[in-house]
C-alpha cells in the first residue's frame, strides 16, 4: 500500500520521467520499490539506509574492540573527534551533564547523514539496477537523503527530542508559556509566531537535506549526459563537500534547537 507521500510525489515523478525520457535523462523524484515483504515496500533508498546502519555498527564494534590503554592512531583520531564535539556541546548547552546526555543523538545524526551522503558516490550507486519492464533501469541503490521519507523521519525524531527535552527541563506549563502567553497582546503575537516557527522546523529540517542531496544528484546526471568526461568530476567533488556540510548543519541545528528549548521563557531570566 502506497504511503501518502508517495501519492503526493507520484504525479511529479511521472512528469519528470516523461520529460527525462525525451531528453535522454532519467530523473525520478520518489524512491523506487525493489521488492516487498508482506506488502511492505522495500525501496532502493531503504536498502542503502540499511547499508549505512550496518557500516556504522561495524565501525563501532571495530573501534570498541581496538580500545587500548595506549591508543593507536585510529583510537586517537576517534577520541579527538568525540572529545572536541562533546566540549563544544558542553559550551553550547552550558552543562556538561546535558552535553553527555545528548551527545549520542547529535553524533549519531552527524555520522548517519555523513556516511549516507558519501556512500552515494560509490561506483554502482544509481547505475546498477534491474529492468523496470518499460525499457528503463530501476537502480538498486539510491542515496537515503534523496528520499523525502527518510529526511522527514529524521526530522520527526529530532523534533520530538527537542520538544520533549523542553517539557522535561522546564516543565509543561513553563514550556507552553513560550508559545501561549496572555500577559500582553505583543507577547501573545510573539508566542504564536514562535509556535509557527517551531512547527516549521519539520519542513526546514527535512526539505533542506532532501533538496540539497536530490538537486546534487540531478545536477550530476545532467553533467554526465552533456559532458560525460570533464564536468562531472569537479561537481562530484563539490557534492562530497556538500554532503559533509549537510551532516554538520543537521546535527548543529538539532543542538541549537535543544538549547533554545531549555532556555527560560522571555522575561524569566531578568526576573
Amino acid at each position: 500500500m502506497a504511503t501518502p507521500l508517495e501519492h503526493a510525489t507520484s504525479s511529479a515523478a511521472h512528469a519528470a520521467e516523461e520529460v527525462s525520457h525525451g531528453a535522454g535523462i532519467h530523473v525520478v523524484l520518489k524512491a523506487e520499490e525493489i521488492f516487498n515483504v508482506f506488502g511492505f515496500p522495500i525501496t532502493n533508498s531503504l536498502i542503502m539506509t540499511w547499508m549505512t546502519v550496518i557500516l556504522l555498527l561495524g565501525f563501532a564494534f571495530l573501534v570498541r574492540n581496538q580500545l587500548k590503554l595506549i591508543p593507536g592512531k585510529l583510537q586517537v583520531a576517534v577520541e579527538m573527534l568525540f572529545s572536541g564535539v562533546l566540549n563544544y556541546m558542553a559550551e553550547t548547552l552550558e552543562s556538561e551533564k546535558l552535553a553527555r546526555k545528548f551527545f549520542p543523538l547529535v553524533m549519531s545524526i552527524f555520522l548517519f547523514v555523513l556516511v549516507a551522503n558519501e556512500l552515494a558516490f560509490l561506483p554502482g550507486v544509481g547505475s546498477i539496477g534491474i529492468d523496470n519492464g518499460h525499457g528503463g533501469l530501476t537502480p538498486l541503490l539510491r542515496a537515503p537523503a534523496a528520499d523525502l521519507n527518510m529526511t522527514l523521519a529524521l526530522a520527526i525524531i529530532a523534533f520530538l527530542v527537542i520538544e520533549i527535552t523542553g517539557v522535561v527541563i522546564l516543565g509543561f506549563f513553563k514550556y507552553a508559556g513560550k508559545y501561549v502567553n496572555f500577559s500582553s497582546p505583543v507577547n501573545f503575537v510573539v508566542g504564536i509566531i514562535e509556535l509557527l516557527s517551531n512547527i516549521g522546523r519539520l519542513i526546514s529540517f527535512s526539505f533542506r537535506l532532501f533538496g540539497n542531496v536530490f538537486a546534487g544528484e540531478v545536477m550530476i546526471a545532467v553533467a554526465l549526459f552533456f559532458v560525460a568526461y570533464l564536468l562531472p568530476v569537479p561537481l562530484m567533488a563539490f557534492e562530497v563537500f556538500v554532503g559533509f556540510i549537510q551532516a554538520v548543519v543537521f546535527a548543529m541545528l538539532t543542538l541549537f534547537f535543544i538549547k533554545l528549548a531549555i532556555m527560560e521563557p522571555h522575561g524569566e531570566e531578568a526576573h
